[in-house]
């Protein structure tokens, strides 16, 4: 019995470890150094580096003259909020003839945080307190008056 009870007590001890244990996630694909080491400045176009490294994670905004790989490991730990602890970018440029014109690789590093502001659009116009509003129709005329004239 007592032996027993020692045995549940260190299966919640583990699983209370094993619950605090922070887990990492992996998102995108970004190509290996080998891979990328294939592409030639100047020779490669499009199709050949489709073929050799695949498909974007996305492409630029109003055309399609960079190509992004874009990868994160994200630490997830218990109530805390994610935390992004890798990120690789890899931005593949072509030229107006669909020739690679530069390769780019960006780090967590070389990111920027920006603040967004939070703060809210105030409305014109003046807040009424409580009282202001109950008395504030008090000797108004109501609909039906305006509608009877």
């Amino acid at each position: 019995m007592r032996r027993a009870a020692g045995l549940a007590l260190a299966a919640m001890l583990g699983g209370a470890v094993a619950g605090c244990t922070p887990v990492i996630k992996n998102h995108g694909y970004v190509p290996d150094d080998e891979l990328l080491a294939e592409i030639t400045v100047g020779q490669d176009t499009r199709g050949s580096v489709q073929r050799k490294i695949g498909r974007p994670t996305s492409t630029g905004v109003f055309n399609d003259a960079v190509w992004y790989f874009v990868a994160s490991k994200v630490k997830h730990y218990t109530y805390h909020a994610p935390e992004v602890i890798d990120r690789r970018i890899v931005a593949v440029q072509f030229a107006d003839n669909d020739v690679v014109s530069a390769v780019d690789i960006y780090g967590v590093e070389d990111g920027r945080i920006i603040d967004l502001q939070t703060r809210t659009t105030p409305t014109h116009g003046r807040r009424l307190t409580i009282l202001q509003q109950i008395l504030g129709n008090l000797g108004s005329p109501s609909a039906e008056q305006l509608l009877n004239q």
